[in-house]
């Protein structure tokens, strides 16, 4: 079928892809934008991956403070000093130094997570399960499951973006990386909090910065 102009607009600005490859799309899918966006999500994975044993040394580091309360430090690289550059890439860094202040993860990716951590974890959520009567052998597999909410709740990559929590830290990332067409990585960061450690009373700035962008 035929692929318009305004289907291939439509597309772009939804995804953020090229016009070339959203005409491609479109012509694979006959014209299904739905579909058409499942697909450059799919084959975007698949370019991330491709791109992951690159060398990342340049990018941005990034802070963002939040009325004088709660702040962050981050440093995202990419592969070269241009694409550090770049709006979109810019953007995403000054997200992920707002989503690490508003959510306070420890680690950037699972790997981080010390051993003894995870295996004290592991064993805690097994004996839950077993307290609620389940057989060893389902035990186990729910303590695989319940391992996916621990690290969401520790881990940067795999937590929902403060902005949009119908996608996680991990797939804006991806969506960015298939974008520029380079190796990006969050490599580290620091949270401060006013007054850390002294007892206060708790505020969620989660929900604060949830406001402001809604409203």
């Amino acid at each position: 079928m035929a692929i318009t102009a305004e289907q291939v607009k439509e597309l772009r600005d939804r995804t953020g892809a090229g016009i070339m490859d959203c005409k491609k799309i479109l012509v694979e899918t006959d014209g299904n934008i739905e579909k058409a966006i499942e697909l450059l999500k799919e084959k975007g994975i698949a370019k991330a991956a491709k791109k992951a044993g690159r060398i990342a040394s340049e990018g941005l580091v990034e802070a963002y403070i939040h009325n004088g309360k709660y702040g962050s430090l981050v440093e995202v690289n990419s592969e070269t000093d241009f694409v550090s550059n770049n709006e979109d890439f810019k953007a995403f860094v000054k997200d992920i130094a707002m989503h690490v202040a508003a959510v306070g993860p420890k680690y950037v990716r699972r790997e981080e997570v010390p051993t003894s951590v995870v295996e004290a974890q592991k064993a805690a959520l097994k004996a839950q399960a077993i307290n609620e009567g389940k057989p060893e052998a389902i035990a186990e597999k729910m303590v695989e499951g319940r391992m996916n909410k621990f690290y969401s709740e520790i881990c940067l990559l795999d937590q929902p973006f403060v902005k949009d929590p119908d996608m996680t830290v991990a797939e804006l990332l991806t969506n960015l990386i298939a974008k520029i067409g380079e190796n990006i990585i969050i490599r580290r960061f620091a949270r401060f909090e006013r007054g850390e450690g002294i007892e206060k009373e708790e505020s969620n700035f989660a929900e604060e910065v949830m406001k402001q962008v809604n409203g």
